[in-house]
């Protein structure tokens, strides 16, 4: 499972620069105007993870495959993007084909950038665009209550229970209020996420800052805070600048920068932890002859699903998962290790994995027993 993260904001933010950092590439052009990125720009990233590289090294796989995230630089997007003004559909189409959005809000004032706004106020900006979502929703939504109503009305129970799901995020939408804050049940989950809500993403806000405040913030990423914190978003301050620096430095020099700026981890890594924590994952590995693999999940993944990621007939003919924490992995020196302490253990296809777990398949296709390592 890749994450896919949607890099949105209004023009000249610095979402541009801030993906050509990210991804180390020049894929996306930068230029003080809006619309400079027409189409998405999209870049992969592996995920970094040193456990990966010591469960590798007492496996003694040959290959080493770490999990990735995907950034799509997205169009900017100005008043009236709901109705289509600007690249306004094309910048809501893409939105929906993305798991967690980073919302980039400048929080540095400059002279030699302008601003479509005219000023500097995140907080307005991040508003801005959250109100053209919320207005794309509600007007995707109350589309759909006439169809269901007569459906209901037929005696249709899905439609019925559609429909109550329905009118309980309108009211919160109506209210100024995300979809992502309803509260449902799990058997509403698949209904909810099958309305394809914008506003039901996962939102990070990202504040862009000047070089002089990426390690303490300022006023204005308080502010951000302040308000993710308010509507169960995250948030987090980077600068574009530093990150393009780093883009171009060795590891070495690489470390060197970052400490001479208070940093400990440069801003990639400080936003993929950011967005694991917002969508609630977890990694698992395997390891075996041929290769080491990172794994991303949901929290809550049950064996078999997790199985059935790798392959689909690890989910078919499931029978067990030989499973060892990453602690007991390290500690006692691998699979053979855990084995001879005890420390490794038969799960069954509801066994909820979890993060760091190593695991070792077993299933059954077509009556012939079959022990597979990814």
């Amino acid at each position: 499972m890749g994450l896919r993260c949607g890099i949105v904001g209004l023009p000249n933010v610095g979402k541009s620069t801030l993906f050509n950092a990210l991804t180390m590439t020049a894929a996306a052009e930068i230029a003080n105007y809006p619309f400079s990125t027409i189409e998405p720009n999209v870049g992969r990233v592996t995920v970094p993870d040193e456990r990966l590289e010591r469960v590798t090294r007492l496996a003694g796989s040959p290959k080493i495959v770490p999990t990735w995230l995907e950034f799509v630089d997205i169009a900017g997007l100005v008043k009236g993007a709901s109705r289509g003004e600007g690249l306004g559909n094309k910048f809501l189409s893409h939105i929906r084909e993305i798991d967690a959005i980073i919302h980039v809000l400048r929080c540095f004032a400059s002279s030699e950038v302008s601003h479509v706004e005219g000023s500097v106020d995140p907080v307005r900006d991040a508003e801005l665009v959250d109100t053209e979502l919320l207005l794309a929703d509600l007007e995707s939504l109350e589309r759909r209550i006439d169809p269901l109503t007569k459906k209901a009305r037929g005696g249709d129970k899905e439609a019925k229970d559609t429909l109550g799901l329905v009118e309980r995020v309108l009211g919160l939408l109506r209210e100024g209020k995300p979809a992502r804050r309803a509260q449902r049940s799990p058997e509403e989950e698949a209904p909810f996420r099958q309305l394809q809500l914008l506003t039901a993403r996962p939102v990070l806000y990202l504040c862009n800052v000047a070089e002089e405040d990426a390690a303490t913030g300022n006023t204005e990423t308080a502010r951000v805070a302040e308000m993710a914190e308010s509507q169960g978003a995250g948030s987090l301050a980077v600068s574009a600048a530093i990150e393009a620096e780093i883009a171009r430095l060795d590891t070495d020099a690489r470390s060197e920068f970052l400490s001479e700026l208070g940093l400990e981890e440069t801003g990639l890594a400080r936003v993929i932890f950011a967005a694991y924590r917002l969508l609630d994952l977890i990694t698992f590995f395997t390891a075996g002859p041929k290769e080491a693999r990172a794994w991303t999940t949901k929290r809550g993944t049950t064996a078999s699903r997790a199985g059935g990621m790798i392959h689909s007939d690890f989910e078919r003919g499931f029978i067990t998962a030989e499973t060892i924490s990453y602690d007991d992995y390290i500690g006692l020196s691998g699979e053979q290790g855990a084995k001879e302490a005890g420390r490794m253990r038969q799960e069954g296809r509801d066994y909820r994995v979890q993060d760091g777990d190593v695991i070792l398949f077993r299933f059954n296709v077509s009556q012939s027993a079959a022990r597979k390592r990814a």
